[in-house]
């Protein structure tokens, strides 16, 4: 196979790629999926020919993205997207916890879909502050 990119779609082939497994095995441990990290080194390995050493380094024999790389504001766009998550799966429970359903349905689906979005509001205003949990 061979693929024809632009410099700059390289580049952000390369965040796609580091994202993409980023989600796949940052908590999988030892039990991390080798075949995505192996598509991970395979195209990051292609840094060394197109002037992009400082992206890249060797580990364990395999080239795996530098830690300029990961420090260079990739974490923040995968901090922002679990942000989003965290507070749309959270406005989802509590909504759902609310209308005591176990899932939206279509018959609560509106139901389920305003109270998220009210509750959306409330964390775009206040984040976590007004949330509090009866621990007894």
């Amino acid at each position: 196979m061979e693929l024809h990119l632009t410099e700059k779609q390289y580049r952000r082939l390369l965040d796609l790629v580091y994202i993409g497994n980023w989600i796949l095995n940052s908590t999988r441990g030892e039990d991390r999926f080798q075949d995505y990290d192996q598509v991970e080194s395979l195209v990051f390995s292609h840094c060394l020919e197109h002037g992009m050493t400082s992206l890249v380094e060797l580990y364990g024999g395999e080239i795996i993205p530098s830690r300029a790389f990961a420090e260079g504001g990739i974490h923040e766009a995968i901090m922002a997207y679990e942000d989003v998550t965290f507070f749309e799966i959270l406005a989802e429970e509590l909504a759902l916890r609310d209308l005591d359903a176990e899932r939206a349905t279509a018959e609560n689906y509106d139901e389920v879909m305003d109270r998220m979005e009210q509750y959306m509001g409330e964390f775009e205003a206040h984040g976590t502050d007004h949330i509090s949990v009866d621990l007894e």
